[in-house]
């Protein structure tokens, strides 16, 4: 099992010096790591938030947002607290799960119907979580720096997501049909 990555170490996989995608490959591989001997839902989201936290430059939020009904519920993250329902085509997070895509946003400020929880955000990138033709829920980072996100965060990000549903138990209530 991974062990905890101390204070020191945040952000460790930014400052490497090596791309993106070998980034994301290591992460990958200490996800996989972390899931290994477990498959439940709220643990497994609690490690994925807390390795990407700790894991990756300057993020101010990292986590969860979990389909019931017509609404996003916070589920685990790491971060500052944050707004506990969200509806579906709202903000960000609503979007992306209504679109079933993930929504990568350059200024916060500039997306019309963004959801401000924190102040610091400025920009913002959600990973919607399907499994099975059903929308479980979203996977939300954000960030205090412009353009955080780019098109191989987003590709990193949706390749932890299939990693996370590959390896953990979906409860039946936490998948709704849209």
């Amino acid at each position: 099992m991974m062990e905890h990555i101390s204070e020191h170490q945040s952000g460790e996989l930014q400052e490497q010096g090596s791309s993106k995608a070998e980034q994301y490959q290591l992460l990958a591989e200490q996800l996989g790591s972390v899931f290994e001997n477990e498959s439940d839902f709220i643990a497994n989201m609690a490690n994925f938030s807390a390795l990407i936290y700790h894991s990756l430059a300057d993020l101010n939020w990292a986590g969860f947002y979990i389909l019931r009904g017509d609404a996003l519920i916070l589920g685990p993250f790491q971060g500052q607290p944050a707004c506990v329902r969200i509806p579906l085509g709202k903000g960000v997070c609503g979007t992306s799960a209504q679109r079933w895509e993930t929504i990568r946003v350059d200024d916060v400020h500039q997306f019309p119907g963004h959801i401000a929880c924190d102040s610091a955000s400025q920009s913002e990138i959600v990973i919607p979580i399907i499994k099975e033709e059903r929308l479980v829920g979203v996977l939300d980072l954000d960030s205090p720096i412009l353009k955080r996100f780019d098109a191989d965060d987003a590709a990193g990000l949706e390749a932890l997501i299939s990693i996370f549903m590959s390896l953990t138990i979906i409860p039946q209530q936490s998948t709704n049909a849209l």
